[in-house]
């Protein structure tokens, strides 16, 4: 299964960066650990990188993976605390807060850029996963992460390797 993973975000505005540090980890991982371990999946089949664009722009680097899973900031409050971690679909994105990258002001939200791909038959993925991590701040120039987004970072990393890997 040819697998997309994005972290999104700027690496250098605090907590905004969380995709783009769990991306990393999932990385590293995967170094750490040979894929000739692994059932069902292999290093050809598997894309890491990330970016910071949201709607037509992550929608267009989607195209030609049958999964794609992202990763990404999260500012929903409502009770939930800074590190909560929240496993969404494209079809919850229209239901909630966006997450930080998935619009643009010179775009259009994710989830409305899948429609359009999909009414014009782009060979979209089938299956999107997102994950994304509440966070406290994405304003403030720093590559350290607020404490507690830190500690959701390895949290976040070992779901997307399950994800990879579930059979």
């Amino acid at each position: 299964m040819k697998t997309l993973i994005v972290g999104l975000g700027n690496p250098i505005l605090t907590d905004d960066g969380v995709g783009v540090k769990v991306a990393y980890a999932v990385e590293e991982a995967l170094r750490r650990n040979p894929f000739s371990d692994r059932k069902r999946v292999s290093k050809d089949d598997l894309t890491i990188t990330e970016a910071s664009v949201g709607g037509l722009r992550l929608m267009e680097m989607m195209i030609g993976y049958d999964r794609v899973i992202l990763i990404d900031a999260i500012m929903r409050h409502n009770g939930h605390k800074p590190g909560d971690i929240f496993r969404l679909s494209t079809h919850d994105l229209r239901e909630i807060s966006l997450t930080q990258h998935n619009a643009s002001a010179h775009d259009t939200t994710l989830a409305t850029a899948l429609e359009v791909a999909e009414r014009m038959g782009q060979p979209l993925p089938k299956e999107v996963i997102i994950f994304a991590v509440e966070v406290e701040e994405i304003f403030v120039f720093s590559d350290e992460p607020t404490p507690a987004v830190a500690a959701a970072i390895p949290k976040v990393a070992k779901m997307v390797l399950e994800e990879i890997f579930k059979t």
